[in-house]
């Protein structure tokens, strides 16, 4: 049996649909009956836990062969990351009561970066799931090709996509949330002691401009990145909501200055879903 959290989004999704072609059970593990309602239809079963909640957590777990972590993303954190931090807690402690067998944990290019920025969550989590008696292995994605749903609204009604990520022509590593999913798949299968890290990207890295270039082919007219300068940032995320628009800031920071990378780049796995595709199926859902 795997137990997967976060199987209402894409990687969960994806983690979980693969296992199911394989044959393997899967729990779902879901806030509601309403959320789980779905899985179950696919023949899943369900358990009923919030993120935070430590007992519930570890039913949840009990008996699985292995459990899929997905931490819920916190964008607009306390500045202590006190939401992510109560997460991490009552996930160490159902996984220390649980004992799986194996456990796969999606985490973040960057995650060890030491400067501030968003991703320390991620990096929180590693150091406090690091310590479990079982196999973990911290799967370390790269900025995933569906953020890239911000930008259809505005490439379809402008041509013009604000860009954050700069320069326009730096390579970013990315990866879509399908190969993702596959990869945590087939980790389940592998066999290790202690922690690893295994770091994955796409099969190249993409530059501002070729997303641009990729939303064109795919609306059929042109369309292109405008650099938002770094002095407006702040304003821009405080005028979206934001209260703690800094660890989003000091993220795209790492991103541009090239200190959120992975640990060992030239031995990263690569996946096979190219951003064209992810953007042009992005497109299509969008109509």
């Amino acid at each position: 049996m795997f137990a997967i959290t976060g199987i209402t989004g894409q990687v969960g999704g994806v983690v979980a649909h693969t296992l199911l072609a394989q044959g393997k059970p899967v729990r779902a593990v879901v806030r509601s009956a309403e959320k789980g309602a779905p899985w179950a239809a696919r023949g899943c079963e369900v358990a009923l836990a919030g993120m935070h909640d430590a007992a519930a957590l570890r039913r949840a777990f009990e008996g699985a062969e292995g459990v899929f972590v997905l931490l819920p993303p916190v964008f607009d954190p306390s500045p202590d990351f006190a939401e992510s931090r109560r997460n991490i807690a009552a996930l160490r402690a159902a996984l220390n009561a649980a004992k799986p067998s194996r456990v796969v944990v999606l985490s973040t290019i960057g995650a060890q970066a030491a400067q501030p920025n968003l991703l320390n969550q991620l990096g929180i989590m590693e150091q406090e799931l690091r310590m479990l008696p079982m196999p973990v292995v911290f799967l370390r994605a790269a900025w995933f090709f569906e953020n890239c749903a911000w930008d259809v609204e505005p490439a379809r009604t402008s041509g013009v996509i604000p860009a954050f990520l700069q320069p326009l022509d730096k390579p970013v590593p990315m990866v879509a949330t399908d190969d993702i999913g596959r990869v945590a798949a087939h980790l389940f299968q592998d066999t290790w002691t202690g922690a690893r890290v295994v770091e994955l990207e796409g099969p190249r890295r993409v530059t501002p401009d070729e997303i641009a270039a990729a939303f064109a082919s795919a609306l059929d007219r042109p369309v292109r990145m405008q650099i938002v300068p770094r002095a407006q940032w702040e304003a821009l995320f405080r005028a979206q909501g934001m209260k703690n628009p800094l660890p989003r800031m000091q993220m795209l920071d790492g991103f541009n200055e090239g200190w959120i990378e992975f640990e060992a780049p030239a031995s990263s796995l690569k996946g096979s879903v190219t951003v064209e595709a992810v953007i042009r199926q992005l497109v299509e859902r969008s109509v």
